[in-house]
C-alpha cells in the first residue's frame, strides 16, 4: 500500500507541477477566508499546503479538462480544508453543513471579486479570453507584491473596505492609504502586463 506523501515530497515530484500555476490563487483565496483569530493556529500557507496535498492525492478523481473546471475542483478542496481546520480549533467535532455551505459561498464570492478586479484592471480582448487562467495570474501577482501593497489591494478591492476603514486598520491617514492603493494598483498592473 502506497503511503501518503507529505507536502515536502509533493514538491519533489515532477508530476505535481501541474498545480504550480494555482499556488498564488489558492493562497489568496485562503487569505481572504481567514480572519485574525486563527493566525496563531493556522494561516494561508498551512491551508495552501494541505489543499495541494489533498489535490495531488485526489487527482485521479478530477474529471475536468479546463482551467475553470480545475479551479472549481480546487475551490471545493480548499473549502473542505478550511472547514476542517476551523472545526479542529473551534472545538466543534461535528460537521455543520450550513457553515460549510457558507464557507463555500464565501470562497466563490472571493473568486467573483477577483474576476471583477481583473475586468477592471485589464482592457484588452486577449486578457478577457480566459478569465479563469487570468485569475490565477493576477492572484499570483498579488501574492508576489510587497506586504503593504498586497494588504491594501486585498482590503480595498477584494474585501470592499473604504479608504477610511483601511486607514483605521493600517493606522495611517486616509490620503496616505489612497496613495498607497494607487501605487499598489500601478505595480499590480505593471506586473500583470509583464506576464502577458
Amino acid at each position: 500500500m502506497k503511503q501518503p506523501l507529505d507536502s515536502d515530497e509533493i514538491e519533489k515530484e515532477d508530476h505535481s507541477n501541474y498545480l504550480a500555476p494555482y499556488h498564488g490563487w489558492l493562497r489568496l483565496m485562503a487569505r481572504l477566508q481567514l480572519d485574525g483569530r486563527w493566525n496563531r493556529k493556522f494561516d494561508a500557507s498551512d491551508i495552501l499546503q494541505q489543499t495541494l496535498l489533498e489535490a495531488w492525492i485526489g487527482e485521479s478523481a478530477f474529471q475536468g479538462n479546463t482551467t475553470a473546471e480545475r479551479i472549481a475542483w480546487l475551490r471545493t478542496i480548499l473549502g473542505r480544508v478550511i472547514g476542517r481546520e476551523v472545526r479542529k480549533y473551534d472545538g466543534t467535532q461535528m460537521r455543520d453543513p450550513g457553515r460549510e455551505l457558507s464557507l463555500q459561498r464565501s470562497i466563490d464570492q472571493s473568486s467573483i471579486l477577483l474576476d471583477k478586479m481583473l475586468a477592471a484592471e485589464t482592457d484588452t480582448p486577449s486578457v478577457h479570453a480566459d478569465n479563469r487562467e487570468q485569475q490565477t495570474i493576477i492572484a499570483d501577482v498579488i501574492e508576489s507584491l510587497p506586504e503593504d501593497y498586497r494588504e491594501v489591494i486585498v482590503l480595498r478591492n477584494l474585501r470592499g473596505f473604504s479608504h477610511a476603514e483601511i486607514a483605521k486598520k493600517l493606522e495611517r491617514n486616509e490620503s496616505a492609504v489612497r496613495m498607497l492603493w494607487l501605487r499598489a494598483l500601478n505595480e499590480l498592473r505593471t506586473r500583470v502586463l509583464a506576464r502577458q
